[in-house]
């Protein structure tokens, strides 16, 4: 009993240090710039319950910012605020947005990674790296969400405790990586800072490597 005890308290602690760090602005979830603080005030207006606000602001990101690659628009993006000023993203710059306007009303979310098929009819295509999040929700833990935004074969909705994530596991090699981030993948952030078109960051894609916790 005593070593079940210890380990429960290890457990809650390294959730406690997760969550606090889940909260913090960065370098690239920028929360407290006035744009994207004021974009997270603007979409709380009129919503009382914390889920309908995690909502709000999921599908804002989902719906309302072009994936880079459905719109084929640039500039690339990374920071939350450059994603906000510029209005479109990769998955992972769409999700740095959404931790940033979640963590602005103080609701802890951090960076959750998937290996996929690049082509996701293909079983054989490239494995490329995607991302999405993780947001704290005290009904039910870690729930995993992701923003990348729908499309006819896309189909990512917010209804806790069921993940309905944009891209399910049906290929060999396509699994999910286990781990929440507070920050981006240092790979990540070279992808996104160091390719100025779709093209490029798409041929760079299978590069990215995911560090041990």
């Amino acid at each position: 009993m005593d070593a079940m005890n210890l380990n429960e308290r290890d457990s809650q602690t390294e959730n406690s240090a997760l969550v606090a760090a889940c909260l913090q602005p960065s370098v690239w979830i920028d929360w407290q710039d006035p744009k994207v603080f004021s974009c997270a005030q603007s979409l709380s207006v009129g919503v009382g319950d914390p889920l309908a606000l995690v909502q709000r602001c999921y599908e804002f990101v989902r719906d309302e910012i072009p994936h880079s690659v459905d719109a084929q628009l640039t500039p690339i993006t990374c920071r939350a605020s450059d994603v906000l000023r510029h209005g479109t993203g990769f998955c992972f710059a769409k999700s740095h947005l959404l931790a940033a306007l979640l963590r602005a009303h103080q609701i802890p979310t951090g960076l959750c990674y998937q290996r996929l098929r690049f082509n996701e009819n293909e079983a054989d295509s490239p494995l490329s790296l995607h991302g999405l999040n993780a947001v704290y929700l005290p009904e039910y833990g870690w729930y995993r969400l992701d923003p990348r935004g729908n499309k006819p074969s896309v189909n990512a909705q917010f209804v806790p405790p069921v993940e309905q994530l944009a891209f399910s596991l049906q290929h060999p090699g396509e699994a999910d990586i286990p781990g929440i981030w507070p920050d981006p993948l240092p790979g990540v952030v070279t992808l996104l800072t160091r390719h100025c078109s779709v093209d490029s960051v798409i041929k760079a894609l299978p590069e990215v490597e995911v560090p041990a916790l």
